[in-house]
C-alpha cells in the first residue's frame, strides 16, 4: 500500500512542524541523552560519516539533549536492545521486522530516497559480477556457482537475493549457488568478487555506483546481474521494499518518540537525497519473511509429525491416494506382463519347434538329395565294383592253376598278390567314398579347400562311373585365398550335383571334352565355376532352373539344383547359371565368403 508523502520542505509545512515540534519540546523533559544505535552495514568509521548529519540536526532541533550515536552490527543491535542500551535504533526493514516481533520495537519515520520519492519502494539489492564473465547474464546462469554476502540474516545483503533466486528455480540452502558470508562491512563482497573467490556477490541497491564514484571501484570491473528495466537511477535485481526503519525502543518514552518524529519529518533531503517520511507499510517484508520462513515466521520451518500433519494433510491424503491407485495399477500391469510374459514364451517354444522341425527337414532334405544322385549312378557303380572284383577274381584263379601245374614261382605269387591287395583297396576307396556321401549327419562348418573338395568330388564321380569325364580344375586364387567356413559334405553335394550334370549335358551332344572348373577372386570371396559343353539353355530357361521342381531332363525330379542352391545360400552365397565367354555349353557360378583372416591359412 502505497503512503501519500506530505511535501514538508515547504514553507508552510517547516512553520506547522515548527508550532508543533515547540509544543512537544514545552512538555519534553531536558537534559536527558538520546541514544541512537544504528546498523553499520559499511563498518563503523563509514556508519559515522553516514549518520553524522542526522545527529547533529536532531541535536540542533532538540535542545538540552545530547545525541549519542552508537553502531552495531545485526547481532550487536539486537543485543543493545535487549540491554536497554538505546532509545532509538535505525535498520534495514528486514532487520525492523525481526526486532518488532523479538524487541517490541516500533518504527515511527520510514527513509525515503529523492529518487523514488516512493517510502515503500527504496530497499534493493544487486547480484554483481565481473564485467568480463560473458558466461553470467541471468539469474539461472549462477547454478552450481557461489555468491558472496554478508552474512545469512542481512536484509539487502542477502535474504531479497535469496527469494529472488528460489523464483528462478535455484535454493542457495541446496548449494545453488553456494553462500559465502563474508561479513560486515558489505564492500569484503566486492573484494571477494574481484578476487574471483566468488563467482558473484550480493550489495545493496546502488551501492555499486557509490563506490563507483568514490573511485573505491575502478567503473566497468563489475556489473550488475539480470537488472531491472523500471529500476532508471541504479542497477538493482531483486524487488524494491520499504526503506530503513528509524524505531522506537520498548521502553522510550511516547512524548520523546513524538518529538524525534516530528524533526525527522521536518529534515530536508541530505547530500545522499535521503529524507524521512511517516511511516510505510512492511507487510511486503513479512511476505517475504514467510516465502523464506526466516525471522518471525521462522516456526514454519518446524518438522514435527504434528505440525506438518496439519498444514500438509491434504497433501499427505492426496499422496496416499495416488499411491493407492499406482499399486493398484502397478498389481494390473504385473498381472498383464506376467500373462504376455507366458504368451511370448510359448510362442518362443513354438517358434523353435518350428525351426527345429525346419531344419530337420532340410537335413533329410539333403540327404534324400545325395540319395538321389546315387541312385542316379547306381547302374555304372555296379559295373565299377565289378572291375577290381573281377580282376581279383582273375588273379586268385591263376594262381590256384600255376600251383596245380607246378610252376608257381614266387615272383609270380608276390606280384598276383599286390594286384590283389591293390584291386580291394580300389574297392573299398569306393564303397568308403559312397557311404561318407549318403550318411546322414548333422551340418557342421569347418575349414574347407576348395580346390581340394573339387579335387575329391571328381575322384568320386570317377569312382562311381565309368567313363566319367576328366575335371579340367583351374586355379587363379593362392591357397590362402581357397579357405571358406562351411559344410565340406555339403559342398561335395553342390559339385557332385554339378559335375554329374555337366556330364548328362555332355553326353547329350556326345561331348568328350573335360568339365572346367575355375577358382577366382571376388570381392571377399573365392567364386567357383563349373563349365560344360553340352547344347546350353535359352535365357529364358536358365531364368527357372534353379526353381524347385523345374528341370530339363525327361526322368529328372527339378530337386537338384534346387538344394543346391538352398545350400549355397545358407552359406552366404549365391548361385546361378550364366552363358560361356565362348563356345556351347553352360556356366553354373556360385560364390563363397572367404573364412576370416585369422582361419584362412591351411592348418
Amino acid at each position: 500500500m502505497r503512503r501519500a508523502f506530505f511535501p514538508l520542505s515547504s514553507p508552510a509545512g517547516h512553520w506547522l512542524v515548527g508550532l508543533l515540534l515547540g509544543l512537544w519540546l514545552g512538555v519534553a523533559w531536558a537534559g536527558a541523552d538520546i541514544r541512537l544505535g544504528v546498523l553499520a552495514w559499511l563498518g563503523s568509521e563509514e556508519a559515522e560519516v553516514q549518520w553524522k548529519p542526522l545527529v547533529q540536526e536532531l541535536a540542533r532541533r532538540l535542545p538540552g539533549h545530547r545525541i549519542l550515536l552508537r553502531h552495531y552490527d545485526l547481532d550487536e543491535l539486537a543485543g543493545a536492545l535487549q540491554a536497554g542500551e538505546v532509545e532509538f535504533v535505525v535498520t534495514n526493514p528486514g532487520h525492523y521486522v525481526t526486532l518488532e516481533a523479538e524487541r517490541g520495537i516500533s518504527r515511527i519515520a520510514t527513509q525515503v530516497s529523492a529518487a523514488s520519492q516512493d517510502p515503500a519502494h527504496v530497499v534493493g539489492s544487486a547480484v554483481v559480477v565481473r564485467a568480463q564473465r560473458d558466461d553470467l547474464r541471468r539469474l539461472e546462469d549462477l547454478r552450481g556457482g557461489s555468491l558472496a554476502a554478508v552474512a545469512a540474516d542481512a536484509f539487502g545483503g542477502y535474504q531479497l537475493i535469496w527469494a529472488e533466486l528460489r523464483r528462478h528455480g535455484l535454493d542457495p540452502e541446496q548449494g545453488q549457488p553456494k553462500p559465502v558470508f563474508t561479513g560486515f562491512p558489505m564492500p569484503r563482497v566486492v573484494e571477494a568478487v574481484l578476487r574471483g573467490e566468488t563467482d558473484a556477490g550480493v550489495l545493496r541497491a546502488c551501492l555499486l555506483e557509490r563506490l563507483e564514484r568514490n573511485g573505491v571501484v575502478p567503473p566497468g570491473q563489475l556489473r550488475v546481474l539480470s537488472p531491472r528495466p523500471e529500476v532508471g537511477h541504479c542497477g538493482v535485481t531483486s524487488a524494491l521494499y520499504p526503506g530503513w526503519a528509524f524505531a522506537a525502543a520498548r521502553g522510550t518514552d511516547p512524548a520523546l518518540a513524538r518529538a524525534v518524529l516530528l524533526v525527522l519529518l521536518s529534515l530536508p533531503p541530505d547530500e545522499a537525497g535521503q529524507a524521512w517520511s511517516v511511516p510505510a507499510d512492511y507487510h511486503p517484508v513479512h511476505e517475504l519473511f514467510r516465502e523464506l520462513q526466516i525471522g518471525p515466521y521462522a516456526f514454519l520451518r518446524q518438522t514435527g509429525w504434528d505440525s506438518l500433519w496439519r498444514r500438509y494433510w491434504p497433501w499427505g491424503a492426496g499422496l496416499l491416494l495416488i499411491l493407492l491407485v499406482w499399486g493398484m495399477y502397478t498389481l494390473r500391469v504385473e498381472h498383464l506382463v506376467q500373462r504376455r510374459t507366458r504368451e511370448l514364451s510359448s510362442a518362443l517354444a513354438e517358434s523353435q519347434r518350428l525351426e527345429a522341425r525346419i531344419v530337420a527337414g532340410q537335413e533329410q532334405m539333403d540327404h534324400l538329395s545325395r540319395l538321389s544322385i546315387l541312385g542316379e549312378l547306381a547302374g555304372t557303380l555296379a559295373h565299377e565294383l565289378n572291375q577290381p572284383l573281377a580282376a581279383i577274381s582273375n588273379y586268385a584263379r591263376s594262381l590256384l592253376r600255376r600251383q596245380q601245374g607246378g610252376i608257381l614261382s614266387e615272383q609270380a605269387l608276390h606280384q598276383a598278390a599286390e594286384e590283389i591287395a591293390s584291386e580291394s583297396e580300389r574297392a573299398a576307396g569306393i564303397l568308403g567314398g559312397i557311404r561318407a556321401f549318403a550318411r546322414k549327419r548333422n551340418r557342421v562348418r569347418e575349414r574347407c579347400d576348395l580346390a581340394e573338395l573339387v579335387r575329391e568330388t571328381g575322384a568320386l564321380l570317377r569312382g562311381m562311373q565309368a567313363r566319367a569325364p576328366a575335371i579340367a580344375l583351374e586355379d587363379e586364387r593362392p591357397a590362402s585365398g581357397r579357405w571358406v567356413l562351411a559344410d565340406p559334405l555339403q559342398l561335395q553335394q553342390v559339385l557332385l550335383n554339378l559335375f554329374k550334370n555337366a556330364w548328362d549335358a555332355q553326353q547329350a551332344v556326345a561331348s568328350e571334352a573335360p568339365i572346367g572348373v575355375h577358382l577366382t577372386a571376388g570381392a571377399g570371396r573365392c567364386v567357383v565355376a563349373v563349365r560344360d559343353h553340352g547344347g546350353g539353355l535359352s535365357g529364358e530357361l536358365r531364368q527357372h532352373l534353379c526353381e524347385p521342381f523345374f528341370t530339363t531332363k525327361p526322368d529328372g525330379l527339378g530337386l537338384g539344383l534346387s538344394i543346391c542352391k538352398t545350400i549355397i545360400e545358407a552359406h552366404g552365397g549365391e548361385l546361378e547359371a550364366t552363358e560361356p565367354a565362348a563356345g556351347p555349353g553352360l556356366v553354373m557360378r556360385f560364390s563363397l565368403p572367404l573364412a576370416g583372416a585369422d582361419e584362412t591359412d591351411p592348418p
